[in-house]
């Protein structure tokens, strides 16, 4: 059986990730599949669903998995570490009192647990004691009902979660409401008020992005950028040093690291710097989003045999949020931005390679497997494979983001 997995961030009022849902596609479900509840937590995890850990495709944050009628019955979240796993309950399971019971045995055993796509529906009310949060689909209730009923379950003490919130305007909608956390790619699109000009201290990070975009490239005039400004220099020694980018040696002077990183290497690690430096007011994982669509859409290009230089799958995942981190509208930026035309054409949504590896990275993040399959033929690459590049492209972004993070706020769980 191979069982594919996507993940969706959940934000606090914040806009800071504070767990991620895991979305699984087992047969016709997208829930946690079926399995015999006698098989080991680390069989079902390393050879029948993940290729990858828990830990690793959350970030190390929670994880909020749903769970149907069967898996629930058997008891079958208790195979899982309750300190990092949030139980979602579907709105598919039978009311009945034998399913009231598996959820008090569950949560007994110290698991949070979620009530999926919450209605206000009365059938719901005898699972209520043993709730943690509720997820409200903003798109199934209207703001009035919502508004209207939530009172009685902040006084029970019970989260809210609003799901599917699509624009900063029904962010600051439901944050004014009460709720406490927040599902959907608001964050991830632009909030443009006004049309404003890059400040002079950016600029010169859109001309380290023109060098990374360049395949007429100096290492003397990146040096130069670096040398005079502390942070990015230091910045680039903690990215040389992480396992995830090199495992053999200790790299110890700026000149050292640019050449032992070379040009291919460097031209990426200044993409990522110029982007994190640009969007250093925006929620940290925009960035998260950019680094794993950028290694994803790098390493289909391997896949497929692509030879760029630079290497363009991964400038077009890496740029493909520019619109929500410096809050303007996407082609306007693209037309600003000194990259190459094929990088500004896929960006702008026009047919081709680049595009279609860009189509793959978002099929994966919306658990949208349909789309994924058609695209996995028309590349002419393996799903399967296509699988264990985004694992891949999740674990050095993990990495790269921790590199980073230091310079962020950090984000907290508030439950």
């Amino acid at each position: 059986m191979f069982a594919y997995v996507a993940r969706q961030p959940i934000m606090d009022k914040d806009q800071n990730v504070c767990a991620y849902e895991l979305l699984f596609r087992d047969g016709k479900e997208n829930c946690f599949p079926n399995i015999q509840p006698d098989e080991a937590t680390s069989r079902i995890l390393a050879n029948n669903h993940l290729t990858l850990g828990l830990e690793d495709i959350a970030c190390h944050k929670t994880s909020f998995i749903n769970f149907h009628r069967d898996s629930l019955l058997n008891d079958f979240p208790s195979m899982l570490d309750p300190e990092h796993v949030v139980v979602e309950i579907v709105e598919t399971i039978p009311t009945t009192e034998e399913m009231v019971n598996a959820c008090k045995k569950i949560k007994d055993k110290g698991y949070k647990l979620a009530l999926d796509d919450y209605t206000f529906d009365a059938r719901w009310d005898i699972f209520m004691p043993y709730i943690d949060i509720i997820k409200v689909d903003t798109h199934l209730s209207d703001y009035q009902t919502i508004a209207g009923k939530i009172e009685k379950l902040q006084k029970a003490n019970i989260q809210l979660l609003a799901e599917k919130v699509e624009t900063h305007e029904e962010f600051n909608l439901y944050n004014n409401l009460g709720f406490n956390l927040f599902q959907g790619y608001f964050f991830a699109k632009p909030e443009v008020i006004k049309q404003k000009n890059l400040p002079t201290s950016k600029l010169a990070l859109v001309e380290l992005m023109k060098e990374s975009a360049n395949s007429s490239f100096s290492f003397d005039r990146v040096n130069a950028i670096l040398e005079r400004d502390v942070g990015l220099a230091y910045m680039l020694l903690r990215f040389i040093n992480n396992p995830t980018v090199n495992k053999r040696y200790e790299i110890t002077s700026l000149r050292h690291a640019l050449n032992y990183m070379g040009e291919v290497e460097l031209k990426k690690f200044i993409s990522i710097l110029a982007l994190a430096k640009l969007g250093d007011e925006k929620p940290m994982e925009l960035l998260h989003m950019s680094l794993v669509r950028a290694k994803f859409c790098e390493l289909i290009s391997h896949a497929r045999k692509d030879v760029d230089n630079p290497p363009k799958g991964f400038l077009v995942g890496l740029f493909s949020l520019l619109d929500a981190l410096l809050s303007q509208n996407l082609n306007d930026v693209v037309n600003k931005l000194p990259i190459d035309l094929e990088i500004k054409q896929a960006l702008m949504g026009e047919k081709g390679r680049l595009a279609d590896y860009l189509s793959v990275a978002k099929a994966f993040e919306s658990a949208n497997w349909l789309n994924l399959i058609r695209l996995s033929k028309e590349l002419a690459v393996d799903q399967k494979l296509l699988h264990s590049l985004f694992n891949q492209a999740i674990v050095w972004g993990n990495g790269v983001r921790q590199t980073l993070s230091p310079h962020y706020p950090k984000a907290q769980a508030s439950y």
